[in-house]
């Protein structure tokens, strides 16, 4: 770290360069971080760190709003990110294509888990053959998210046997992306709503404080595909669309979504966790619409996901435990690889609108989160 002023004070970290910086912008606005002293001292540490950042680059940096993408998902509307974030696409991707199918006998079926994987694999070939900043690439965004081109990719699943990836999709390679990230879901008596994501990348992104500024810095070049075949932090595999370049933004999987029923908040969600957070959004949708769980059951259905490259299904430990011997078998019947990881995916703090009210769910898997109203 650098010599940024930190010290313990009866029990509490003191951060005062930080809260000097956090002050400037309340007084002044953005332009106090994006140019003048702050923006010239974030600068010169990433050049003295081997970086080019100039306080140039950060002074030409305008915030874009953008048009949420839009689905449907059996009598749901559906509002997540728009690129370039992949998650809002391949999210409602994901829904068209399961909605084809009557998703029986529980969330951990072996049928359910087999038809989950098999969309998951074919949206995430997607992601890494059309997925960049649309400023510089087409992303042919209407089509990956309609109603036919779900079917058609439907049509390609075997109900009884698993696709192996490389048969999906030839001639591209994937792309990985961090966890280290934060997501938090507000609703307000008024039915004003907010599902907000942000992140750092990896662990403390660049682990990198900008002298007397108290920022740290993040690590986000690694979601560009820096070299074709070249996996990022996470396993992700990238291609041209989304190769690195001057004033382009990297992809990423962040997908905060509302579901609205009738025009009115229904569900607020979304989580952390770099390439699964796109799958575990899905899981807990599915959760609660597909099997009518409550948003607390929802969010603690153990997790799975396939990101198409490498060609494993890979899940939370809690999936093994939580299934009878009888169902894993027949879940490998159908040819799929299994990786299971000892820690948690995701943390999927959610929001529910019943008629009974309003519920928040804080998930267990994270520290520091909980669910609050008034």
């Amino acid at each position: 770290m650098q010599k940024t002023e930190r010290f313990l004070q009866s029990g509490l970290l003191v951060q005062r360069d930080l809260g000097d910086t956090l002050e400037a912008i309340a007084k002044s606005g953005a332009d106090a971080f994006y140019k003048g002293e702050i923006a010239e001292k974030i600068a010169r540490a990433v050049r003295e760190a081997g970086g080019v950042m100039t306080a140039d680059d950060l002074g030409k940096y305008k915030t874009e709003v953008l048009e949420v993408v839009r689905g449907s998902y059996r009598g749901y509307d559906v509002l997540s990110m728009p690129p370039p974030s992949s998650g809002g696409a391949l999210l409602i991707q994901l829904l068209n294509i399961l909605e084809g199918y009557e998703l029986e006998g529980g969330p951990n079926a072996p049928q359910t888990l087999h038809l989950m994987v098999e969309a998951m694999k074919r949206s995430y070939a997607d992601r890494a053959e059309f997925f960049g900043d649309p400023a510089f690439v087409k992303v042919p965004l209407d089509r990956l998210i309609s109603k036919d081109y779900a079917a058609r990719l439907r049509a390609t699943i075997n109900r009884s046997q698993a696709t192996p990836s490389s048969r999906i999709k030839a001639g591209i390679t994937p792309k990985k992306e961090s966890e280290n990230t934060t997501h938090y879901s507000v609703i307000d008596r008024h039915g004003n709503a907010v599902a907000a994501t942000v992140t750092l990348n990896l662990n403390f992104g660049l682990g990198l404080v900008a002298e007397g500024t108290g920022v740290l810095l993040n690590n986000e070049l690694d979601d560009f595909a820096l070299a074709p075949g070249v996996p990022n932090a996470f396993g992700l595999i990238g291609g041209a669309a989304n190769a690195p370049g001057p004033g382009k933004k990297p992809l990423s999987s962040m997908s905060p979504t509302i579901l609205l029923k009738d025009g009115k908040v229904f569900m607020v969600t979304g989580t952390p966790g770099g390439s699964t957070i796109i799958t575990t959004v899905l899981r807990v949708i599915s959760g609660v619409i597909d099997h009518k769980l409550g948003v607390a059951q929802a969010v603690l259905l153990p997790r799975i996901h396939h990101q198409w490259m490498p060609d494993e299904v890979r899940g939370e430990r809690a999936l093994e435990q939580s299934m009878p011997p009888a169902q894993w078998i027949a879940f490998e019947t159908y040819g799929h690889k299994v990786n299971f990881f000892n820690f948690t995916i995701g943390a999927a703090n959610s929001i529910l609108v019943t008629p009974e009210g309003i519920t928040g769910v804080s998930d267990p898997r994270y520290l520091g989160t909980l669910a609050a109203g008034h």
